[in-house]
Protein backbone atom coordinates (compact mmCIF):
# COMPACT_ATOMS: atom_id res chain seq x y z
CA UNK A 1 0.00 0.00 0.00
CA UNK A 2 0.93 3.56 -0.60
CA UNK A 3 0.72 5.99 1.89
CA UNK A 4 1.19 9.89 1.62
CA UNK A 5 2.12 12.45 4.30
CA UNK A 6 -0.21 13.10 6.22
CA UNK A 7 -0.38 15.79 9.52
CA UNK A 8 -3.16 16.83 11.70
CA UNK A 9 -3.82 20.35 12.74
CA UNK A 10 -4.53 19.93 16.15
CA UNK A 11 -5.99 22.89 18.84
CA UNK A 12 -7.98 24.61 15.78
CA UNK A 13 -10.67 27.01 17.73
CA UNK A 14 -12.24 27.36 14.59
CA UNK A 15 -15.67 25.87 13.85
CA UNK A 16 -14.44 22.25 11.64
CA UNK A 17 -15.30 23.41 8.12
CA UNK A 18 -16.76 20.90 5.21
CA UNK A 19 -15.05 19.54 2.52
CA UNK A 20 -15.49 22.11 -0.64
CA UNK A 21 -18.25 20.63 -2.63
CA UNK A 22 -15.91 19.80 -5.44
CA UNK A 23 -14.22 17.45 -2.83
CA UNK A 24 -17.22 15.81 -1.84
CA UNK A 25 -17.57 13.60 -4.98
CA UNK A 26 -13.55 12.61 -4.46
CA UNK A 27 -15.12 11.51 -0.99
CA UNK A 28 -18.03 9.57 -1.99
CA UNK A 29 -15.83 7.56 -4.80
CA UNK A 30 -13.47 6.83 -1.82
CA UNK A 31 -15.90 5.93 0.59
CA UNK A 32 -17.33 3.18 -2.34
CA UNK A 33 -14.40 2.12 -2.32
CA UNK A 34 -13.42 1.25 1.10
CA UNK A 35 -16.87 -0.59 1.30
CA UNK A 36 -15.42 -2.82 -1.16
CA UNK A 37 -12.79 -3.09 0.80
CA UNK A 38 -9.72 -0.81 -0.46
CA UNK A 39 -7.58 -0.08 2.37
CA UNK A 40 -6.03 2.50 0.33
CA UNK A 41 -8.80 4.06 0.06
CA UNK A 42 -9.23 4.64 4.03
CA UNK A 43 -5.61 5.75 4.04
CA UNK A 44 -6.53 8.50 1.20
CA UNK A 45 -10.16 9.33 3.63
CA UNK A 46 -7.98 9.52 6.26
CA UNK A 47 -5.55 12.09 4.84
CA UNK A 48 -8.41 14.47 3.28
CA UNK A 49 -10.18 14.54 5.92
CA UNK A 50 -8.97 13.76 9.52
CA UNK A 51 -8.25 17.38 10.54
CA UNK A 52 -11.68 17.70 10.22
CA UNK A 53 -12.78 14.99 12.35
CA UNK A 54 -9.70 15.26 15.06
CA UNK A 55 -10.40 19.56 15.53
CA UNK A 56 -14.15 18.26 16.12
CA UNK A 57 -13.43 15.53 18.44
CA UNK A 58 -10.60 17.90 20.50
CA UNK A 59 -13.74 20.61 20.78
CA UNK A 60 -15.80 17.71 22.45
CA UNK A 61 -13.93 15.95 24.53
CA UNK A 62 -11.26 18.58 25.74
CA UNK A 63 -8.83 16.16 25.89
CA UNK A 64 -5.79 15.53 23.10
CA UNK A 65 -5.27 12.10 23.42
CA UNK A 66 -8.60 11.18 23.93
CA UNK A 67 -9.52 13.05 20.51
CA UNK A 68 -7.11 10.84 18.62
CA UNK A 69 -8.69 7.71 20.10
CA UNK A 70 -11.85 9.05 19.14
CA UNK A 71 -10.13 9.96 15.16
CA UNK A 72 -9.44 6.46 15.31
CA UNK A 73 -12.86 4.82 16.36
CA UNK A 74 -14.16 7.20 13.72
CA UNK A 75 -12.25 5.82 11.15
CA UNK A 76 -12.33 2.30 12.28
CA UNK A 77 -16.35 2.47 12.46
CA UNK A 78 -16.08 4.09 8.47
CA UNK A 79 -13.93 0.77 7.20
CA UNK A 80 -17.05 -1.32 9.09
CA UNK A 81 -19.42 0.46 8.15
CA UNK A 82 -18.65 1.83 4.49
CA UNK A 83 -21.75 0.29 2.81
CA UNK A 84 -24.22 1.65 5.25
CA UNK A 85 -23.38 5.49 3.27
CA UNK A 86 -26.35 6.80 1.49
CA UNK A 87 -25.07 9.67 -0.59
CA UNK A 88 -28.64 10.87 -0.89
CA UNK A 89 -29.04 11.71 2.81
CA UNK A 90 -25.81 13.55 3.12
CA UNK A 91 -22.53 14.50 1.83
CA UNK A 92 -19.35 12.62 3.02
CA UNK A 93 -18.12 15.17 5.40
CA UNK A 94 -21.31 15.42 7.09
CA UNK A 95 -21.71 11.35 7.46
CA UNK A 96 -18.19 11.71 9.20
CA UNK A 97 -19.17 14.41 11.40
CA UNK A 98 -22.49 12.99 12.31
CA UNK A 99 -19.98 9.40 13.41
CA UNK A 100 -17.33 11.86 15.04
CA UNK A 101 -20.22 13.63 17.40
CA UNK A 102 -21.74 10.25 18.11
CA UNK A 103 -18.25 8.57 19.09
CA UNK A 104 -17.35 11.93 20.96
CA UNK A 105 -20.04 12.10 23.09
CA UNK A 106 -19.86 8.36 24.24
CA UNK A 107 -16.26 8.88 25.28
CA UNK A 108 -17.64 12.01 27.28
CA UNK A 109 -20.26 10.27 28.88
CA UNK A 110 -17.94 7.32 29.41
CA UNK A 111 -15.81 9.44 31.16
CA UNK A 112 -18.29 10.92 33.00
CA UNK A 113 -18.90 7.39 34.90
CA UNK A 114 -15.17 6.02 35.14
CA UNK A 115 -14.98 6.82 38.63
CA UNK A 116 -17.82 5.06 39.60
CA UNK A 117 -16.45 1.80 37.37
CA UNK A 118 -13.58 2.05 39.34
CA UNK A 119 -15.55 2.20 42.52
CA UNK A 120 -17.29 -0.81 42.07
CA UNK A 121 -14.26 -2.63 40.77
CA UNK A 122 -11.72 -2.08 43.98
CA UNK A 123 -15.20 -3.24 45.98
CA UNK A 124 -15.08 -6.64 44.41
CA UNK A 125 -13.88 -9.92 45.79
CA UNK A 126 -10.93 -11.00 45.93
CA UNK A 127 -10.60 -13.78 43.32
CA UNK A 128 -10.22 -17.49 43.97
CA UNK A 129 -7.71 -19.62 42.91
CA UNK A 130 -9.66 -21.29 40.15
CA UNK A 131 -10.94 -17.82 38.96
CA UNK A 132 -6.93 -16.77 38.83
CA UNK A 133 -6.19 -19.53 36.75
CA UNK A 134 -8.87 -19.00 34.37
CA UNK A 135 -8.16 -15.42 33.46
CA UNK A 136 -4.68 -16.03 33.21
CA UNK A 137 -5.64 -18.58 30.42
CA UNK A 138 -7.96 -15.81 29.01
CA UNK A 139 -5.51 -13.32 29.08
CA UNK A 140 -2.53 -15.85 27.23
CA UNK A 141 -5.06 -16.39 24.56
CA UNK A 142 -5.34 -12.65 24.08
CA UNK A 143 -1.97 -12.16 23.75
CA UNK A 144 -2.28 -15.33 21.15
CA UNK A 145 -5.00 -12.99 19.33
CA UNK A 146 -2.74 -10.18 19.63
CA UNK A 147 0.30 -11.61 18.19
CA UNK A 148 -1.20 -13.15 15.22
CA UNK A 149 -3.42 -9.54 14.01
CA UNK A 150 -0.05 -8.02 14.55
CA UNK A 151 1.78 -10.75 12.05
CA UNK A 152 -0.68 -10.19 9.32
CA UNK A 153 -0.37 -6.37 8.94
CA UNK A 154 1.86 -4.91 5.98
CA UNK A 155 5.51 -4.71 6.96
CA UNK A 156 5.62 -0.93 7.11
CA UNK A 157 2.62 -0.83 9.16
CA UNK A 158 4.26 -3.71 11.71
CA UNK A 159 7.88 -1.47 11.32
CA UNK A 160 6.21 1.99 13.17
CA UNK A 161 4.00 0.37 15.65
CA UNK A 162 6.95 -1.58 16.98
CA UNK A 163 8.98 1.52 17.18
CA UNK A 164 6.02 3.29 18.16
CA UNK A 165 4.72 1.07 21.26
CA UNK A 166 7.23 -1.47 21.90
CA UNK A 167 10.70 0.72 21.18
CA UNK A 168 8.28 4.00 22.86
CA UNK A 169 9.99 6.05 20.04
CA UNK A 170 8.26 9.20 19.33
CA UNK A 171 6.90 10.18 15.83
CA UNK A 172 9.61 12.07 15.54
CA UNK A 173 12.22 9.99 16.49
CA UNK A 174 10.65 7.26 14.44
CA UNK A 175 10.40 9.38 10.84
CA UNK A 176 14.00 10.08 11.95
CA UNK A 177 15.08 6.82 12.17
CA UNK A 178 13.71 5.43 9.36
CA UNK A 179 13.84 8.36 7.14
CA UNK A 180 10.60 9.21 6.36
CA UNK A 181 8.35 12.30 6.82
CA UNK A 182 6.33 12.87 10.46
CA UNK A 183 3.05 12.62 8.10
CA UNK A 184 3.80 9.20 6.82
CA UNK A 185 4.55 7.63 10.38
CA UNK A 186 1.15 9.15 11.21
CA UNK A 187 -0.54 7.61 8.80
CA UNK A 188 0.85 4.15 8.67
CA UNK A 189 0.43 3.87 12.70
CA UNK A 190 -3.14 5.55 12.18
CA UNK A 191 -3.93 2.89 9.23
CA UNK A 192 -2.10 -0.16 11.24
CA UNK A 193 -4.58 0.76 14.08
CA UNK A 194 -7.93 0.37 12.28
CA UNK A 195 -6.27 -3.10 11.13
CA UNK A 196 -5.66 -4.18 14.21
CA UNK A 197 -9.06 -3.13 15.81
CA UNK A 198 -10.90 -4.52 12.93
CA UNK A 199 -8.77 -8.04 13.30
CA UNK A 200 -9.80 -7.97 16.94
CA UNK A 201 -12.80 -6.62 16.88
CA UNK A 202 -14.66 -10.25 18.05
CA UNK A 203 -12.03 -10.38 21.08
CA UNK A 204 -13.01 -6.74 22.20
CA UNK A 205 -16.52 -7.31 21.75
CA UNK A 206 -16.57 -10.93 23.93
Amino acid sequence: MTERAAANTCGDARPASLAPPAREPELVELIRRIAAGDHDALGRLYDATSTLVYSLALRIVGNAATAEEVTLDVYTQVWRRAEQYDAGRGSPSSWLIMITRSRAIDRVRASASSHQRVVSLEAAEEPTSATTLEESSVLHERRRLVRAAFRVLPQEQRQVLELAYFSELSHRAIADQLGLPPGTVKTRIRLGMVKLRESLRPLVES
